[in-house]
């Protein structure tokens, strides 16, 4: 049976243009780093609320710009897949996309001023720097996703910082502990990133793009993403065993069988359908991961 593209109508239509199955990487990162502020401090709710929300639409911004270029630079037609397809199978014209992209990151921003109100404006630097690489992503004249360097940018900002940043405007600082606990965000992240880029292997190579997925060739990329999946686990696994964290941490190994499927689709497979419920699997993944970590934690807070 085949799989075939279907457009989308109606509120669908905006809805898969913010490429739902990715926004997980910006919520997870939000709730674990709260919850690791909940061991040193009491939560600022709406802090948190502020936080998450201006992550989710600077996520969604991101993706929605990720469209607008992709489709200007000529890369998405009606059989992409991965794609929102707003532009090319909806029919949405693309300075609306732009506009909205926009837009969300307008409303983003507003949302970080009042954060910095409540805590720091250091972090309208820090916040205004994440939103040029949101946009730089795939926007301007060397976008980073054509590059070996989109796995480490998206790991680094989406991932590690919105940890870091969700961490310090609850409690005013930044721990050794927020830091060695952003590590497997970091990695996730990434492997969010992996997992998309060898699913387009094929197509990217074509478009003239030098992901790592393609520098380093299909296996090799299948491998480096196994390694990203090792490395989260057997960081909390480590930090536990020296005593750096409540065994409760452990709890992360629940979501190992997620990564386990995920490896195997793509050590079968090679088509871009086939595989994307792995790559699908990938931000699941990161969401669970980030859940249990944090359950752990506050677990082990409260007994």
């Amino acid at each position: 049976m085949t799989t075939t593209l279907q457009a989308d109508s109606g509120w669908r239509v905006w809805w898969q243009l913010t490429r739902p199955h990715t926004l997980t990487a910006s919520f997870a990162p939000v709730f674990l780093g709260t919850m690791i502020a909940i061991r040193n401090t009491q939560i600022d709710w709406g802090l948190f609320t502020a936080m998450l929300i201006a992550s989710l639409l600077i996520q969604a911004a991101t993706n929605m710009f990720n469209e607008y270029y992709d489709f200007a630079r000529g890369l998405d037609n009606e059989k992409s897949v991965g794609i929102g397809g707003a532009i090319v199978r909806n029919g949405v014209k693309p300075k609306t996309v732009l506009g909205l992209a926009f837009l969300l990151y307008g409303i983003a921003g507003i949302l970080g001023i009042y954060i910095c109100m409540q805590t720091s404006w250091w972090l309208l630097v820090v916040g205004g720097i994440a939103m040029m690489v949101g946009y730089l992503y795939t926007g301007g004249p060397y976008p980073i996703a054509y590059t070996p360097f989109g796995e480490l940018f998206s790991g680094l900002f989406m991932g590690f910082l919105i940890v870091i940043i969700a961490f310090y405007i609850q409690t005013g600082t930044v721990t050794i502990d927020a830091i060695l606990l952003s590590i497997p965000s970091t990695l996730l992240v990434a492997a969010i990133m992996m997992s998309n880029n060898i699913r387009d292997i094929v197509g990217d190579a074509a478009s003239g793009r030098k992901t790592l997925a393609i520098l380093a060739g299909r296996p090799a990329a299948v491998n480096i993403l196994l390694s990203f999946f090792v490395l989260s686990y057997a960081w909390i696994a480590g930090l536990v065993l020296f005593g750096m964290i409540t065994p409760w941490a452990l709890l992360v190994f629940i979501s190992i069988i997620k990564p386990v499927k995920i490896i195997r689709i793509f050590k079968r497979y090679t088509e871009p359908l086939k595989v994307m419920p792995a790559m699908k699997d990938t931000g699941i993944t990161n969401t669970l991961f980030a859940f249990l970590l944090a359950i752990g934690l506050l677990i082990g807070h409260l007994i």
